[in-house]
């Protein structure tokens, strides 16, 4: 992803330290970063046409510094980017999601200008489209919490609003020694000054210090103790994010923190006592003036500059350079599931072929715990401080924890023939299927979309259309394309309507079905209602696999044709409505514009975008403005559900599992589970016996 202006590329990226080459998961992913964008870094002798790497200003920078002396090479300066991961790189080993490579100078180091000092003082930034996408991803990162380090919990208590935010940084960091104010004063007597001045400016606020993640983590030194501290300066206790604590501030003190950019994205105008990237361009109150930087900036300029032109992007998932919108999907996939999984999980009611998928799934910060009973899982759970989460379908109806449920873009294959899930649900309220009781779903669909929602879904049902994506994602079965053009020729005023089946003792027809709760019934009734239509059934897959109830021996005599073993997409393509139960398909007939005509209160129903004749929950039609399909899609597909991609072996955005379920290229089935799913075939009707 070249930048304006950017200078030509070398013949080679020469490694002065071991640091680029070694075996660590953070290495292996700077070196894979450079390959994309440039060159593979490697050891050698450097030509004038080649560029020698430092990794910013640490402490064996001078050997790079050496040897494009020597050389003659350019000396090219490296450092993660704005958003790095979960955890600091010193607690964790986990690699960065981006890079600043600079050909000029460091962006933290004014005693030159940096690359990106230059693109802020130059660009003309009046690209529309470019200052749009800036204003949303501000948004974003503001209502998700994002910040360098996301080890944070959004809903922990931030102290009571009015306060003076003094923001302390680690000892030694090259942003200090080489940020332009330590020639004036020590590290030690500069934050010294700034919280002093920041009582005196503030004399009847309290003063909080914000110590930085790897100081309150003990990994290195602050410039604050406690003994900075008494009468009404106090630190700052709690995994509060960023954004939160700006909400509550009244002012924000900084030296050089990348959180006086943030605190910028936010609405402040912080104090700054060096000379960071963010500072001089209006935007700040400047302790020492930056003599270069003259133009003034917005802030949403100041963001395109720093947080989308300047960096190199990488998508983990996808092995390629990005642009800053997939890696904040990508982190907001991997926080969400931090902030919800952080204590724990005590799980009931899964199966056993089920238990390493949700290990993928729930197990990233502890490993699940896995329990028999309802009251042994309550009394782990009550020992250890976890979360009790319980498969839905298999736990009591008066279970107050944690639900869990298949997604709605699920796998390649059945789940009754042990195809592990790409997605699944997590519900604290109750669950998607169950109409009686309100769901976090429902909350999803009835809040306003977030920054950027709307657009983001529409280009999510694109791609599923497009790609022909649907829930279970099987081979296509019988052409019946021929046929149901014979039954439009002989009716041609007949609406065609599809009536797909579904499974009898599944939980959404026992919870969600109405008066009309069988295949049987279903078929009946649509022809009651439409006697002239083309109605076309499509039984549901495990039916026709023999793995579940539901047949209907005399459908080819209720139905006009049987779709035998047709795919969704296929079958959807033929067809001008959907009639259903609560059936799945009838979301993605809404997804391709089909009108669809509901008996049960599936999800999707009782919001004005179906036609209801069932009871549907009055909850939902009180929802004010209605929602679109554009809140349902987002709900449904990017809010509600986490998705794992086995490519990658991480959680991921919608997208990723979207690309994984048209390609088709994953991991097969375990081996085990590929011959269970052969035994419980031949053992369909003792389905007792397998589905344990």
């Amino acid at each position: 992803m070249p930048r304006p202006n950017a200078p030509a590329v070398p013949h080679r990226l020469i490694a002065a330290s071991g640091g680029f080459l070694g075996p660590s998961a953070q290495a292996r992913r700077i070196r894979r970063i450079l390959e994309l964008a440039i060159a593979q870094p490697g050891l050698g002798w450097p030509s004038p046409e080649d560029a020698v790497l430092a990794w910013g200003h640490a402490p064996r920078a001078w050997r790079a510094e050496a040897l494009a002396r020597r050389s003659g090479a350019p000396l090219w300066r490296v450092e993660d980017a704005f958003l790095r991961s979960l955890h600091p790189a010193r607690v964790s080993g986990e690699p960065p999601l981006g890079l600043l490579l600079d050909r000029k100078a460091m962006h933290y180091d004014p005693s030159a200008p940096s690359e990106l000092e230059e693109l802020l003082a130059t660009h003309a930034f009046d690209d529309g489209a470019l200052m749009a996408r800036a204003r949303v991803n501000i948004d974003r990162l503001r209502a998700l919490h994002l910040s360098k380090y996301n080890a944070h919990d959004p809903e922990f208590p931030p102290p009571k609003a009015g306060y003076v935010l003094v923001i302390d940084q680690v000892r030694g960091d090259a942003s200090l020694t080489h940020g332009g104010e330590a020639g004036a004063l020590p590290e030690d007597r500069l934050f010294r000054e700034m919280l002093l001045i920041a009582q005196e400016e503030h004399p009847n606020a309290r003063v909080l210090i914000r110590a930085h993640p790897e100081t309150a983590g003990g990994q290195r030194a602050g410039h604050y103790s406690t003994a900075d501290t008494g009468g009404r300066v106090a630190f700052i206790d709690g995994p509060q994010s960023p954004y939160a604590l700006f909400e509550g501030a009244i002012a924000v003190y900084t030296v050089s923190s990348q959180m006086g950019f943030e605190a910028i994205l936010a609405g402040h105008r912080p104090r700054v006592f060096g000379q960071p990237f963010y500072a001089g361009w209006g935007l700040s109150a400047d302790q020492t003036p930056s003599l270069r930087r003259r133009r003034k900036l917005t802030k949403v300029q100041l963001f395109a500059g720093a947080m989308m032109l300047y960096p190199l992007w990488y998508d983990p998932a996808r092995d390629r350079l990005c642009a800053l919108e997939d890696v904040i999907d990508h982190l907001e996939a991997q926080v969400q599931a931090f902030r919800q999984d952080r204590r724990g999980y005590v799980a009931l009611g899964m199966r056993l072929w089920k238990r390493p998928a949700l290990q993928a799934f729930f197990g990233g910060q502890k490993p699940l715990r896995f329990a028999p009973s309802v009251a042994r899982a309550q009394g782990q759970a009550a020992r250890d401080g976890r979360q009790l989460l319980g498969w839905a379908s298999a736990v009591p109806k008066d279970f107050n924890s944690l639900r869990v449920e298949d997604g709605f873009l699920r796998s390649r294959g059945l789940g009754a023939e042990l195809t592990p899930p790409l997605s699944l649900c997590i519900d604290d309220l109750g669950i998607y299927y169950d109409p009686t009781v309100e769901s976090r779903l429902e909350r999803l669909i009835a809040a306003p979309l977030p920054a950027g929602g709307a657009e983001r879904a529409r280009q999510l049902r694109e791609h599923l259309l497009a790609q022909g994506v649907t829930k279970y994602n099987l081979p296509a079965g019988e052409a019946v394309a021929e046929q149901v053009a014979e039954l439009r020729a002989a009716r041609p005023e007949a609406p065609v309507i599809l009536v797909p089946g579904q499974v009898e003792d599944d939980a959404s027809i026992r919870l969600g079905a109405g008066e009309i709760g069988t295949n049987r019934a279903l078929l009946q009734a649509v022809r009651a209602a439409v006697p002239k239509a083309v109605i076309l059934y499509k039984p549901h897959p495990d039916i026709e696999a023999g793995l579940r109830l539901g047949a209907v021996p005399d459908a080819a005599e209720l139905a006009d044709l049987v779709l035998a073993r047709t795919g969704a997409q296929e079958a959807l393509a033929l067809v001008d409505q959907v009639w259903t139960m609560t059936s799945g398909i009838g979301f993605e007939a809404l997804l391709r514009g089909l009108p669809v005509v509901c008996f049960g209160a599936p999800f999707y129903a009782g919001w004005g975008l179906t036609q209801d004749r069932g009871w549907v929950p009055e909850r939902r039609r009180a929802v004010y403005p209605r929602p679109d399909l554009d809140r349902l899609v987002h709900a449904a597909l990017i809010a509600y559900p986490r998705y794992y991609d086995p490519v990658s072996g991480a959680l991921c955005p919608v997208e990723v599992a979207v690309e994984r379920l048209a390609s088709g290229g994953m991991p097969r089935r375990p081996l085990r589970l590929r011959v269970l799913a052969k035994a419980q075939g031949a053992l369909a009707s003792h389905a007792w016996l397998w589905r344990r």
